[in-house]
C-alpha cells in the first residue's frame, strides 16, 4: 500500500503566512499598565503595610470578575501595591472580605481551589512563554509553580522556591505582604517590561477575579492575558547563586515475597546553579524520591495503559520544555520512563543534570542527562534530552527536540532483543496562537530511530482550535506508524494485547478528533454557567480500514453555591483486532462491537465543612453490560483536619463463557496539619483490579524554609488473599537547603 504523504510542512507554511498577516499586539497590555518604583526603605513583612514607602504607590484595583462567569463585578474588591529594593520584589494586597476565611489546609503547595487567597503571575521576559505563579491563602499558606504557554491544562505546584509572606485579618478586610527574592526567579536585568497579573480567590462567594480582563474560557493565570509592569529603573542585577540541597535517608524494609529484610542508609544531593540571571543548571547525585506520595490508583476499563502524572519535583520543574510535544495520548517524552518501570517500581538513578532557561527573551533551551543503575532484570541506562524553543510573532512558537536512550546490555542480551539497545526520537513542532488566544494551529513531525528499523517510524499531526467566551472548537488529525517507538515516551493505542497468543502486537493508527463546546453564562439566577461539549474520535488502521468510533456528550452545570451536576452519554463502535480479556472468563473474540453508556454525577457545595459527591453510570460494554458507582465524602475541621473517603465500584457482566467481574477501589485519606510547618498524611488504597491494598503514611516537618524532615511508612497487601502482606518499609529523609 502506498504510504500517505506527510502534510505537516505544507500546512506549517500556510499557517505561518496567515499568522504573520493576522498577528496583533498582546490585548491587555495597552489597557492594563503599572509602573514599579524603588522602596528606598526597609519593608517589614507583618501584615500591616505601615511603612511610608507604601504611601508613595498608587494601588491597582477595579478587579474584573472571571469565574464562575465574567458577567458583572466581583462582590468584593481587591487592591494591590508594589515596590522593590536591591533584594526583593514586594507586593501588598488589601483584600476586602467579611467573615471567617475558608481554607482547606495549612499544608504548603495545596494551591488555591476552594480557599480564600490571592495570586501573583509574573512573566519577566514578557514573551508569554514562561513565568511564575505565587499563591497565598488568608492564613499565610504558600504555593508556587512555574508557568508556560501550555499551562492551560493545569498546574500542580511542583516547583519550589524561597519567598516570604505575612497575612493579617482586620474584620472587613485582610492584608497580605509578600517579598519575592530576585535570586528565586530568572529574568533579564536589561528588560524593563514584565508581564504581570493578580488573582483574587473569594471562596465564600465562589468567585475568581483578576486585575486584567480574563474571559471565563481562559485560566486566570494565562500568560497571554497579563498586564504590563514597567520598571522606572532597570531591575536590580541578581548575583549568580548556588543552592545546595543535600539529603540523608535511612530505614528498614521487609519483603515477604522474597523473604528478605533489609536496613538501608543513603545520601545524595541536588544543586541549583544560576549560570546567569535567566539560565539555570540543576544537578542531582543519587536522588531519592521516597517522600513523594504514591500514585492515585484508578480503575481501568480500557484496553490500554493509563497515563499517570509525574510527581517527582526534579522532573516537573520546567517540564513543559520536554513534555510539551504531541498530545495527551501521544507524548514523545514521558519522564516516568526514567527511574521507574512500567509498574511504577523504582529504578535507581545514579546522577543527572538539567540545563533550562532562556538564552534570550524569545529563545528557551532545555538539556537533560540521567544515568540509572542496574536493578534486577533492568540493565543500566542513559537518558538524554535536548529541546530548543523559539518564540515567533507575538504568541507563537517553533520548537524541536532530540531524545536518546542508551541501554548498557550485554552482547548476549542484545542478540535476544536487538531493539532494546537504544531508542532515539526527534521532532519539530509549530504552535500558532493569535494575540487574544482565541485561534490556535499546530503541526508537528516526529521520527523514531531503533536498531534494524528502516521505515514506518513516523508520527505526524496537524490541528486547529477556536476558543471564545461561549464557543469552542478543536480538530486534530494524527498518523502514528507501527514502528514509532518511544523509549522515553508514551503512546497509548499502539500496543495491543492478544489474549489468545499472550503477546503484544504493535499496530499503527490514524485518528481524527473533534470537540465542539458551548457555554451558557446566565447573568441572573442560581446557575453560574452551563458547559456543553461533544467529543468524537474516529480511529483508522494503517490501511485506512475502520478501527473505532468514540462519541461523548457531556453537560455540566456550575451553581453559584459551588456545587455542580454532570450528565454524560457515550457511544462506541469498536472493531476489536485481537481477542481481549476483561474478566477471568474466556477472552472476547476479535469482532465488531457497538455499545453505549450513560452517567450522572453531582458534587455538593465545596465551601462547607462537610461535602459529598456521587457518580453513577450504566450501559453496554462490548457484548455485555457495565454498571458503575462512585461516591465520596469530605469533612474538614479547618484549618487542621481533613478527612476524605472515595470509593468506586464497577460490575462488568459479559454473556456466557466470557464471564463477569466486580472491581472495587476504596481510597480513604486523612490529613492533619498541626501548623504551617508540620503535616501528617495517611493515604489508603484498596484496589481489587491490581490486587493491591496499600497504606502510605507520611509525616513532614519543614523546620526551616525549603528544609524538611520526612518519616514515611508504606505497607502493601494482596486483596486476594486479603491481608496477605507483600512488603512494608519505614524510611526517614532529612534535607537541608543551603
Amino acid at each position: 500500500m502506498k504510504r500517505p504523504i506527510p502534510f505537516c510542512p505544507i500546512l506549517l507554511f500556510l499557517l505561518f503566512v496567515q499568522s504573520a498577516i493576522g498577528q496583533t499586539t498582546a490585548p491587555n497590555q495597552k489597557e492594563f499598565q503599572l509602573t514599579i518604583k524603588p522602596a528606598k526603605m526597609t519593608i517589614k513583612l507583618d501584615g500591616v503595610m505601615d511603612e511610608a514607602a507604601w504611601n508613595t504607590v498608587t494601588a491597582v484595583t477595579d478587579f474584573k470578575k472571571k469565574f464562575p462567569n465574567d458577567i458583572g463585578d466581583p462582590k468584593k474588591q481587591t487592591e494591590v501595591k508594589f515596590l522593590y529594593d536591591d533584594k526583593f520584589l514586594y507586593f501588598g494586597f488589601k483584600v476586602y472580605d467579611s467573615g471567617t476565611a475558608i481554607t482547606r489546609s495549612l499544608k504548603r503547595d495545596v494551591g488555591h481551589d476552594g480557599m480564600d487567597g490571592v495570586g501573583i503571575i509574573l512573566d519577566p521576559t514578557n514573551q508569554q512563554t514562561n513565568g511564575f505563579y505565587f499563591v497565598l491563602s488568608t492564613l499565610n499558606v504558600q504555593s508556587e509553580d512555574q508557568l508556560s504557554g501550555s499551562s492551560s491544562d493545569g498546574i500542580n505546584y511542583s516547583w519550589d522556591s524561597k519567598w516570604f509572606s505575612m497575612t493579617k485579618e482586620y474584620g472587613n478586610y485582610w492584608i497580605a505582604e509578600i517579598a519575592i527574592p530576585f535570586k528565586s526567579i530568572r529574568y533579564d536585568a536589561e528588560n524593563k517590561n514584565w508581564g504581570v497579573n493578580f488573582v483574587r480567590i473569594d471562596a465564600k462567594n465562589f468567585e475568581y477575579s483578576t486585575w486584567t480582563r480574563v474571559a471565563t474560557n481562559f485560566k486566570s493565570y494565562d500568560l497571554g492575558l497579563t498586564g504590563l509592569m514597567q520598571w522606572e529603573e532597570k531591575p536590580p542585577v541578581s548575583s549568580n547563586n548556588v543552592i545546595l540541597l543535600p539529603y540523608l535517608t535511612g530505614g528498614a524494609s521487609d519483603d515477604k515475597q522474597s523473604g528478605q529484610t533489609n536496613t538501608t542508609g543513603n545520601a545524595g544531593f541536588d544543586a541549583k546553579i544560576a549560570l546567569n540571571s535567566s539560565l539555570n543548571l540543576d544537578l542531582t547525585v543519587n536522588p531519592d524520591f521516597s517522600q513523594v506520595e504514591v500514585d492515585n490508583q484508578v480503575t481501568n476499563l480500557t484496553r490500554y495503559n493509563i497515563f499517570l502524572p509525574e510527581r517527582r519535583a526534579f522532573f516537573l520543574e520546567n517540564s513543559d520544555l520536554f513534555a510539551g510535544f504531541g498530545i495527551p495520548p501521544i507524548r514523545p517524552f514521558y519522564s516516568r520512563t526514567i527511574g521507574l518501570d512500567k509498574k511504577g517500581n523504582k529504578i535507581p538513578i545514579l546522577f543527572g543534570a538539567r540545563l533550562s532557561g532562556n538564552l534570550s527573551p524569545d529563545v528557551r533551551i532545555g538539556a537533560m542527562n540521567m544515568q540509572t543503575g542496574r536493578q534486577g532484570d533492568y540493565a543500566p541506562e542513559n537518558f538524554s534530552a535536548f529541546t530548543l524553543q523559539k518564540r515567533v510573532l507575538k504568541r507563537s512558537m517553533i520548537k524541536g527536540y532530540f531524545l536518546n536512550r542508551e541501554n548498557f546490555i550485554s552482547v548476549e542480551e542484545e542478540k535476544l532483543n536487538p531493539l532494546s539497545k537504544y531508542g532515539r526520537n526527534a521532532g519539530v513542532s509549530f504552535d500558532y496562537s493569535n494575540a487574544e488566544g482565541t485561534v490556535g494551529y499546530w503541526a508537528n513531525y516526529n521520527i523514531a530511530i531503533k536498531p534494524t528499523i528502516k521505515d514506518l517510524n513516523n508520527y505526524y499531526e496537524v490541528g486547529a482550535s477556536y476558543n471564545t467566551r461561549k464557543f469552542g472548537l478543536v480538530i486534530d488529525l494524527a498518523n502514528v506508524d507501527k514502528n514509532y517507538y518511544t523509549d522515553m515516551g508514551f503512546v497509548q493505542r499502539i500496543e495491543n494485547y492478544d489474549a489468545i497468543r499472550d503477546t503484544v502486537i504493535r499496530v499503527g493508527f490514524k485518528h481524527f478528533f473533534s470537540e465542539i463546546s458551548y457555554n451558557i453564562l446566565p447573568s441572573k439566577g442560581k446557575l453560574g454557567r452551563i458547559e456543553t461539549s461533544v467529543k468524537n474520535a474516529i480511529i483508522f488502521n494503517p490501511d485506512n480500514s475502520f478501527n473505532e468510533w468514540e462519541t461523548g456528550i457531556e453537560v455540566k452545570a456550575d451553581f453559584k453555591n459551588a456545587s455542580n451536576i454532570r450528565l454524560r452519554l457515550s457511544n462506541n463502535v469498536t472493531n476489536l483486532l485481537f481477542a481481549t480479556r476483561f474478566t477471568d472468563g474466556e477472552p472476547l473474540p476479535a469482532a465488531q462491537y457497538q455499545y453505549g453508556r450513560f452517567g450522572i454525577g453531582y458534587n455538593s457545595d465545596t465551601r462547607k465543612l462537610f461535602g459529598w459527591m456521587t457518580d453513577v453510570s450504566f450501559g453496554q460494554f462490548y457484548n455485555g453490560t457495565v454498571q458503575g458507582f462512585g461516591a465520596g465524602i469530605n469533612w474538614r475541621n479547618q484549618p487542621h483536619l481533613n478527612l476524605r473517603l472515595n470509593a468506586q465500584f464497577n460490575h462488568i457482566q459479559l454473556p456466557g463463557v466470557y464471564g463477569s467481574t466486580k472491581l472495587f477501589l476504596v481510597a480513604p485519606r486523612i490529613e492533619y496539619n498541626f501548623n504551617t510547618k508540620l503535616f501528617w498524611t495517611t493515604f489508603i488504597q484498596y484496589n481489587t483490579q491490581s490486587n493491591n491494598f496499600n497504606i502510605n503514611s507520611r509525616l513532614q516537618y519543614r523546620y526551616k524554609p525549603m528544609s524538611d524532615f520526612f518519616l514515611v511508612y508504606t505497607d502493601n497487601y494482596f486483596t486476594d488473599p486479603l491481608f496477605k502482606n507483600k512488603n512494608r518499609a519505614l524510611i526517614f529523609k532529612l534535607s537541608y537547603w543551603f
